[in-house]
C-alpha cells in the first residue's frame, strides 16, 4: 500500500513538542490533579508520537533494530510508569511497539482478510491487557500509516469519537489531540519549520522512563 506520510525522508525534528506536552500532561497527573488545563496540553503529545513512529517504521534502516530499540525502552519505562502513573497499566512506549510489531505484520501480506485480522486481534489484546490508550492508539498510528490531508484528518475524529463513547466524559479532553494532526495535514510549510528543532536521538529515547523516574520520585517525596 502507498506510503502517504507527507515528506517522509526528512529526520524528525519536532521531538521537543511531544516530550513537553507529555511532560506537561503528567505533571498534571501527578502534582495538580485538579488543572484540567494541563491534562487538555498533554493531548498534543500522543498523535505527534504515533507520527514519529509511522515515519520511524518507514524509513529506519534496520526494523528489528526498530523494533528492540522500542521494547527495551518499554521494560525500561514500565517501573517508573506504575510507581509515578499506573500501577496497573502498562506504559505508551508498550503501545507503540505493539503498533510497530502490527505495521511489520501487515507489511509481509497483500491480503486484506489478513491485515483486518491482525489489526483485531492486536486491538483486542491492548484492550483486554491495560496497555496506554489501548486499541485507540493502534488506530491512531494506523491512521498516520495509511492516510493524509482530509481522510486522515476524518480518521482522527472518528477515533477521537470512538474514545468518548469508550470513556465517556472523562475522554472528552481526547478531542483536542485533534490539534496536532490538523498541522500535520493542513500545515506543511509550519511543521518543516518546527521540525528544524534538532533534539539529540539520547534525549529522544531516554526522555520517556527518565522523565517518569523523576516523577515517581517526586511523588515518593510527597508521601
Amino acid at each position: 500500500m502507498k506510503d502517504t506520510v507527507q515528506d517522509g525522508r526528512e529526520e524528525i525534528r519536532v521531538q521537543l513538542i511531544a516530550m513537553l506536552t507529555m511532560l506537561v500532561d503528567h505533571i498534571g497527573i501527578v502534582c495538580f490533579e485538579n488543572q484540567l488545563w494541563l491534562r487538555v496540553i498533554g493531548r498534543i503529545a500522543f498523535p505527534i508520537y504515533a507520527y514519529a513512529l509511522v515515519k520511524g517504521h518507514l524509513y529506519t534502516r534496520s526494523r528489528t533494530k526498530y523494533l528492540a530499540r522500542l521494547l527495551i525502552l518499554a521494560l525500561l519505562s514500565q517501573l517508573p510508569y506504575q510507581l509515578a502513573l499506573n500501577p496497573d497499566g502498562l506504559n505508551v512506549i508498550a503501545t507503540l511497539f505493539m503498533a510497530a510489531s502490527v505495521m511489520q505484520l501487515m507489511d509481509l501480506t497483500t491480503s486484506i482478510r489478513a491485515k483486518g485480522g491482525i489489526v483485531l486481534a492486536a486491538g483486542v489484546v491492548m484492550q483486554v491487557f491495560p496497555f496506554d490508550y489501548g486499541a485507540y492508539g493502534l488506530l491512531m498510528v494506523l491512521s498516520f500509516r495509511y492516510f493524509a490531508n482530509e481522510r486522515l484528518l476524518l480518521t482522527h475524529l472518528l477515533l477521537n469519537m470512538l474514545y468518548l463513547l469508550l470513556y465517556g466524559p472523562g475522554g472528552l479532553i481526547q478531542m483536542l489531540s485533534i490539534l496536532p494532526t490538523l498541522l500535520i495535514a493542513y500545515g506543511p510549510g509550519l511543521w518543516r519549520r518546527l521540525e528544524g528543532i534538532r533534539v539529540r536521538k539520547w534525549v529522544w529515547r531516554s526522555f520517556y522512563p527518565l522523565h517518569l523516574a523523576g516523577l515517581a520520585l517526586l511523588k515518593w517525596a510527597e508521601w
